[in-house]
């Protein structure tokens, strides 16, 4: 939870207002490689949302990454949010940076890092969409680095596309399958690692 740390700002005649926006609470929830960021707000005067600024650890440059929409002025308790996807393997700092109708801001940064980690062991996730016309997204993970074989069959066995065919690092992937050029029906992938076989699914283009 990260609380802000000043209640007062200084305007351009050198008096004192309130903050515009009293931050509640301010925190992160990982799952695999994604980053959801979640604050709420005790009361908004003027707000106009919110800029999502990320750096990667021991880097000095912040990055933005997106805005949300503040409620303007409101004396009621809000809640947001706003998730960062698809992320490589490391320590990640957040902070947000609130800015006003008439372009004043102040930020707010997340206490600790959101760490993304390695997989615990290699899998296969279900393509999406599922049933798909004519692309689809297929994600997999590796517990270590290892020699990668994702390819994709028929409903008779042959083999169609190979998406994957290379050494790769630990962490987690995705390949996209463009089915522009085959026939509606059922198809088969299947994700090889180090030779072995990791796990095969099914997925249904419909055209």
């Amino acid at each position: 939870m990260n609380l802000p740390v000043k209640i007062m700002r200084k305007d351009i005649q050198d008096c004192f207002y309130p903050l515009p926006v009293m931050l509640a609470s301010f925190t992160s929830i990982v799952y695999k490689t994604d980053v959801t960021l979640e604050w709420a707000t005790f009361y908004e005067i003027n707000n106009s949302g919110f800029e999502i600024e990320r750096k990667l650890e021991n880097n000095n440059g912040w990055s933005e990454i997106g805005f949300v929409k503040g409620n303007g002025t409101s004396n009621a308790p809000a809640q947001y949010s706003y998730t960062d996807h698809g992320l490589s393997p490391g320590c990640y700092n957040y902070r947000l940076k609130q800015i006003d109708f008439n372009g004043n801001f102040e930020y707010y940064e997340l206490s600790g890092e959101a760490i993304i980690g390695v997989p615990d062991k290699s899998g296969l996730a279900q393509n999406y969409p599922n049933p798909f016309n004519p692309k689809t997204i297929i994600k997999f993970e590796l517990g270590i680095m290892n020699y990668v074989l994702l390819k994709v069959y028929d409903a008779l066995g042959s083999e169609v596309m190979t998406l994957v065919n290379e050494n790769k690092q630990a962490g987690y992937y995705q390949a996209t399958f463009d089915g522009s050029n085959l026939p509606s029906g059922m198809y088969f992938y299947r994700l090889s690692v180090d030779g072995n076989v990791v796990d095969t699914k099914r997925m249904a283009l419909v055209k």
